[in-house]
């Protein structure tokens, strides 16, 4: 059974990560920098949601019996965000290779937003860490908005799975 639920997931991550490709890819080309967006505000939560969700009913309702363990659904809403992270991951570094202005546009948009900090923020962080960091901002490549992307795709997709998991585990009753 855990090979069905691999599948399962398997085939929503991938439909997720497409999707989730092209909500940035719209969204890069209409307004401020997709990866400048809070990750309170980011859409993955909504989109890991629904995903995880359907991924977990599906294999819940046809295929355990009506039965889904918390372990299981675990297994299968993680196996969703992970393919869901990958295939994005994948597609945004092909695409910012592809369009250089991608990761130009990152770095300036970013720049501005940590020059306009106000004074006791830059106390508060301390003023070796901001310069430091504004100093290496320049070198920011593809790779590095990449990587970032998946490590808080990876976060947020974990505990969005722990809700869902929650919501819809069934056991059978004894």
């Amino acid at each position: 059974m855990m090979k069905v639920l691999l599948k399962i997931a398997t085939r929503y991550g991938f439909v997720a990560g497409v999707l989730a490709f092209m909500l940035l890819v719209v969204m890069y080309y209409m307004g401020p920098h997709p990866l400048l967006t809070s990750p309170f505000l980011d859409f993955r939560v909504l989109l890991f949601g629904i995903f995880t969700f359907f991924t977990l009913k599906e294999y819940r309702d046809y295929h355990g019996k009506g039965i889904l363990y918390y372990w299981q659904a675990m297994y299968g809403g993680l196996t969703m965000v992970l393919v869901s992270t990958v295939i994005t991951s994948c597609l945004l570094w092909l695409f910012g290779n592809w369009e250089r202005e991608f990761v130009v546009s990152y770095v300036a948009q970013l720049a501005v937003y940590l020059q306009s900090f106000p004074q006791e923020d830059i106390d508060r962080i301390g003023k070796e860490v901001y310069e430091r960091n504004l100093k290496e901002l320049p070198a920011t490549n593809v790779f590095d908005l990449v990587q970032t992307y998946f490590v808080q795709g990876t976060i947020i997709g974990f505990f969005v799975t722990i809700i869902i998991s929650v919501i819809l585990r069934r056991q059978s009753k004894p």
